[in-house]
Formats: structure tokens, C-alpha cells, sequence
């Protein structure tokens, strides 16, 4: 399925869902198919509710906190390796220049 046909859902739809499964008593494969969705997602999203908790689904972009720091300390890393190539490049040229 291509990303322009791909369907969001929010996230109160996603914890209505699988409230559905948890404290109405439905079979994953009866609910997904009552909401019309696939019964691997509504699995899928059952799953994310038990091992996250409130932070299961974020919402476009929106990151977990813990995805937003890795993603801040990636840039960061990475703009520490630019720099630390940038001073290698120049102790290079000025140990070469002073010859």
C-alpha cells in the first residue's frame, strides 16, 4: 500500500479499538472486522497498548520521549563528527602549510 492511501487513524480510535478486545470481550478478528480494519493490526495495536502504555500512540509526528532524545543525540553525534572531520582537515593543512 502506497503512504498516499494509507490510512491514520487517531489515537482514542486506536484505544477505543482494542478496549473493544480487552474489556468488551471480542475476539481481535470479530472487532477488526466490525471497525473495518486488519485483525494483524488491531493485534498489532493491542500489543503497543500493553507494552507502552499512554505513550503507545503518539500521532503524527509526535515521538516517544525516549525516540525523541535518541533522535536529538543522533543529530548531535552526528554534528560532532562533522566538526571533529572539519579539525582534522585543518591540522592537516596548517601542519602541512608550516613545512
Amino acid at each position: 500500500m502506497s503512504e498516499q492511501n494509507k490510512k491514520s487513524y487517531t489515537p482514542e480510535f486506536k484505544q477505543d479499538a482494542v478496549r473493544l478486545v480487552t474489556e468488551q470481550g471480542y475476539k481481535v478478528t470479530e472487532a477488526a472486522r466490525n471497525l473495518g480494519i486488519n485483525p494483524s493490526v488491531l493485534a498489532r495495536w493491542k500489543s503497543q497498548l500493553a507494552s507502552e502504555g499512554t505513550n503507545a500512540f503518539p500521532g503524527k509526528g509526535r515521538l516517544t520521549p525516549e525516540k525523541e532524545e535518541l533522535q536529538k543525540l543522533r543529530k548531535e553525534n552526528q554534528r560532532l563528527r562533522m566538526e571533529r572531520d572539519i579539525l582534522k582537515k585543518a591540522v592537516a593543512f596548517f601542519a602541512n602549510e608550516s613545512r
